[in-house]
């Protein structure tokens, strides 16, 4: 599949990026600064190419999946069954879909490859690669075939999407881990600091996670292309978000990205296409040293901090009144205001007058002497 399909543009435009800073440099003439508000509000302008932000239909989409390496002995960060985790997304009983539906997101699960078959749901999109990876530490977790296959799946689905927000997170027994390999191979960073949850993690348990990582690292020490990383440790629910992000962030969408799968699957698509990063804000729903370690991959932060330990996508949500405030920056009129440009006026174009070039004249012959015979 040619993943080079989705071409995402840079969000870079200084004149665009300046008209915003004065329109909000004027709001603050009135109502004083508004601190790290007000970056965002850059970012939400630059990334829909406008001084009017609009956002609408906001998306949570959580991509579930289960994973081979858990079946080798594994404790993985959340013990809970994959297919529990997602009946209990589809039935609200879980803060995630409490906050949704208070600030009118929609939630809609993704079924990328769980080992269970769940009963149809007008929430669950089911676009199954395989019942669960392959354990990557005896074999790739993936054929390149299916990560392609989840990678298109990913696209279609964000094609067909209504709203221009999607949160992101991803879900399933493994998925930490997996993502973490990912990540570890695509940047070079120790795997043992984007899954040691914190500094009181148990030391037996770490270090036989660790033997299972590094097992599977050593299977796969050659593959480096970000598609063959993806194959070899990824989650099908990573390699689904990848192609929901490039598709996107082709069509200028916010993305929220919530959780070390949905870092894994953004690390990838950067790979692919780097300029997919602009179009990203970073929420975090676990106080976990190895998501530290993921955000610090993107040199970014959350938006919110507030050291919950909950399912991802549950602090996107909690973060989305943080960007819909800093939209409203730009587009909500004070009283009296005047509603302005959606876009800052063209710079005028010099045209630049070429140079005269002198030229030298030709020399004049001079007239023949009397007596010369005539030129022929």
């Amino acid at each position: 599949m040619p993943t080079t399909r989705s071409l995402v543009a840079p969000t870079t435009n200084p004149l665009l990026e300046q008209a915003l800073r004065d329109k909000l440099q004027r709001r603050n003439e009135a109502g004083g600064s508004l601190g790290e508000l007000e970056p965002l509000a850059v970012r939400l302008g630059l990334m829909q190419n406008t001084l009017k932000p609009e956002f609408h239909h906001p998306q949570v989409l959580v991509c579930a999946a289960d994973h081979g390496l858990a079946v080798d002995g594994l404790e993985p960060a959340d013990p809970r069954p994959t297919a529990e985790t997602v009946r209990m997304l589809l039935k609200r009983q879980l803060p995630l879909t409490v906050f949704a539906r208070t600030q009118g997101m929609a939630v809609q699960v993704v079924d990328c490859g769980m080992a269970d078959e769940l009963p149809a749901h007008d929430r669950l999109l089911v676009r199954k690669i395989a019942h669960s990876t392959r354990n990557a530490r005896a074999t790739v977790a993936m054929s390149l075939t299916q990560a392609h296959a989840a990678m298109r799946a990913g696209m279609e689905i964000a094609d067909q999407l209504v709203g221009n927000v999607t949160v992101l997170a991803g879900v399933g027994m493994g998925a930490h881990e997996s993502a973490a390999l990912v990540l570890s191979r695509l940047t070079d960073c120790a795997v043992r600091d984007l899954v040691m949850s914190s500094p009181e993690m148990d030391t037996d348990r770490l270090a036989q996670l660790l033997v299972i990582l590094q097992g599977a690292q050593g299977r796969h020490r050659e593959a480096v292309e970000p598609i063959e990383v993806l194959a070899a440790f990824g989650g099908f629910e990573v390699a689904v978000m990848v192609g929901v992000m490039l598709m996107a962030a082709s069509k200028r969408h916010l993305l929220m990205i919530d959780g070390v799968p949905a870092c894994a699957a953004l690390m990838v698509a950067a790979r692919i296409s780097q300029p997919v990063t602009d179009y990203c804000v970073f929420c975090r729903s676990h106080n976990h040293l190895g998501l530290d370690q993921a955000l610090n991959l993107f040199r970014a932060s959350a938006l919110l901090e507030l050291g919950m330990d909950s399912t991802d996508g549950t602090g996107a949500t909690l973060a989305w009144p943080l960007v819909k405030s800093a939209g409203a920056l730009l587009t909500e009129l004070a009283e009296g205001e005047e509603p302005g440009p959606a876009r800052p006026p063209a710079p005028i174009e010099r045209i630049e007058m070429p140079e005269m070039v002198s030229v030298p004249e030709a020399p004049v012959p001079a007239a023949p002497a009397a007596g010369d015979p005539p030129a022929s």
